[in-house]
């Protein structure tokens, strides 16, 4: 059902920010989804179309028109993975680049979760209608292991163990420029960007944020290294990378575009390694997926570069 409101700009109100006046105005809307109406023309001031920064002013009219909420099919499809191991409680995966993992906004077919519905018999439902099964998630051109629950129980156990860090997960990444030390650990605060709201940031006041990184080879103005997340923070990955002046090729979020490289076909990150317990059977568990061909190749593009560069 559709949804209208009208306000009126008090003067308390006047100099805010448009999306945080109706963040405050409207708690039901996210920051995310009120930017979007902005942009589609659902939300007017004066009559006019306005931006998300705009800052109101007093006695400004702002109407608020919110679409009926799409309805979304979550019918069986047809969605490339590998199933690397699966049992009555869990299924460990490895998910290829370009696959987005749940329905959001833009990608509403095709998704990951299509095709768990296809081929697993059960899945858990604590996630809801669009995320059954899912208790963590890859960035679309992020590739390897994701874990997924088939019964409620495993989903709480599993998401229990992510939050206490009982799960150890190693990506592989191939980043901007060769490293003076081979391995560290950076340990900083990471929190959304104040201006840039798709984006996260180090921040003072942000979350902790810790990842061990080592360098597993030198490349061609490049380097192949494995990153280990000791905490969960979005994007936490990117970020450090690029906080250290290594960002994650193919990144074009936080860097990774801005170099005198061969292309990349994406954002060269692969989630390769995982250790857990078991949820039910508490035993524990280790997998592995291999570099998908796109990340061997740029790979090895990389490698003869350096082996020209040497001749």
């Amino acid at each position: 059902m559709e949804k209208k409101y009208t306000f009126c700009v008090e003067p308390e109100d006047a100099g805010k920010r448009l999306d945080v006046f109706l963040k405050e105005k409207i708690n039901e809307l996210s920051r995310s989804r009120i930017k979007s109406l902005i942009e589609e023309g659902k939300i007017l001031v004066n009559g006019k179309k306005s931006k998300s920064s705009y800052k109101v002013k007093n006695k400004d009219i702002v109407l608020v028109e919110i679409p009926p909420e799409k309805e979304i099919d979550i019918s069986p499809s047809d969605v490339p993975f590998d199933i690397l191991f699966e049992d009555e409680h869990i299924a460990v995966i490895n998910k290829p680049p370009g696959v987005v993992v749940h329905p959001a906004p833009g990608h509403y077919e095709d998704t990951l979760v299509h095709g768990l519905v296809k081929r697993l018999k059960n899945l858990s439902g604590i996630g809801g209608k669009l995320r059954p099964g899912i208790v963590h998630r890859l960035d679309k051109d992020t590739s390897g292991i994701m874990l997924v629950a088939k019964n409620d129980q495993a989903h709480k156990n599993l998401s229990e163990a992510f939050k206490n860090r009982l799960i150890k997960k190693t990506y592989f990444a191939i980043v901007y420029k060769t490293f003076e030390r081979k391995k560290g650990k950076i340990e900083t605060f990471i929190g959304r960007h104040p201006v840039h709201r798709k984006k996260m940031a180090v921040l003072p006041q942000g979350r902790e944020a810790i990842t061990e990184y080592q360098v597993i080879e030198n490349l061609y103005k490049a380097s192949l290294v494995e990153l280990k997340p000791l905490t969960g923070r979005t994007h936490q990955l990117r970020v450090h990378m690029s906080f250290l002046g290594h960002p994650i090729l193919g990144d074009p979020v936080y860097g990774g575009l801005k170099h005198d490289l061969p292309k990349a076909p994406r954002l060269m990150l692969h989630a390769g390694k995982i250790t857990f317990t078991h949820p039910v059977k508490k035993e524990t568990l280790n997998f592995e997926a291999p570099f998908p061909e796109d990340f061997k190749t740029y790979l090895e593009e990389l490698r003869k570069l350096l082996k020209e560069k040497k001749k």
